[in-house]
């Protein structure tokens, strides 16, 4: 049975280092003091619906991303839809040709929130249950509103959650920017004390401010960014809106491809995603 959490905020406004339970959630989630709910997707849905096109647009291709993926991303309910509460995002290994005439072994959904909502600065959280198995890529992140003009890296990114298989009980947040992207970027880890990622949901966090990134998993801080941390001579640029993206890629250069131990279809479930701005 799927274990969903609330369905409504836990209250535009959070105190500080308050521990707060909604709706008999499994996980609970702290927050900083003054910080009032801007943006969220509780995934209420209809079951096995699209996504709310209000909220996210889908994208579509098998061109590998940039990271030498497998997958074409499709806008199909059977890689992505809500069910239960939750969103589901389905990887799957079957033989595709998308619209751009690129035929893979695998398909899977990308979500983002660009062009309907991006914000600076704030709290951005998402409670989800990530797949697994060797090949597995599921993200929950962030990239500049300005990179159609300025490209990436310079528009910037920061990765809210990054799992890769292999590595079942460690979840990696980074941050990338002209001069430090890519193995380069600036990144940290934190690991389960038992289990895999895989075995319950989890909140993972960021909390944006103009001197500071800091990064969170299950209201554990595990790695905080400063200009302090850029190599001599770069650019902070995170200093202007950003749009939010969910996905769940299959093979690539970091997590390597899907072998024989990987079983499909997978599934990353999203419970909610909510973003919060200082009052």
């Amino acid at each position: 049975m799927i274990t969903k959490g609330s369905s409504w905020p836990c209250g535009l406004i959070v105190l500080l280092s308050a521990t707060l339970y909604c709706g008999g959630s499994s996980q609970p989630t702290t927050s900083p003091t003054e910080y009032v709910l801007t943006w969220s997707d509780e995934f209420t849905g209809t079951n096995g619906s699209l996504p709310d096109s209000s909220k996210w647009v889908m994208e579509t291709g098998g061109n590998g991303w940039g990271n030498d993926e497998l997958e074409t991303y499709t806008n199909r309910t059977q890689n992505a839809h809500v069910q239960g509460g939750n969103l589901v995002i389905t990887a799957s290994k079957e033989k595709y040709t998308g619209a751009d005439g690129i035929a893979r072994e695998y398909t899977s959904a990308r979500l983002k929130t660009v062009g309907l909502f991006e914000q600076k600065y704030g709290r951005f959280e998402a409670r989800i249950k990530i797949p697994q198995g060797q090949g597995m890529w599921p993200a929950f992140w962030m990239l500049g509103n300005n990179i159609d003009k300025a490209g990436w890296p310079a528009c910037g990114e920061i990765d809210v959650m990054e799992n890769i298989g292999k590595e079942a009980a460690i979840a990696h947040g980074s941050m990338h920017g002209p001069g430090y992207s890519g193995d380069k970027g600036l990144t940290g880890s934190y690991s389960l004390p038992s289990g895999k990622f895989a075995d319950d949901f989890h909140i993972f966090a960021v909390e944006w401010e103009a001197p500071a990134v800091r990064f969170y998993v299950d209201g554990n801080l595990y790695e905080t960014r400063t200009p302090a941390d850029l190599p001599a001579g770069q650019a902070w640029v995170f200093d202007h809106p950003f749009f939010i993206l969910l996905n769940v890629a299959v093979g690539g250069g970091w997590p390597g491809n899907p072998d024989n131990t990987t079983i499909f279809p997978q599934t990353m479930l999203v419970d909610y995603v909510r973003v919060y701005g200082k009052k």
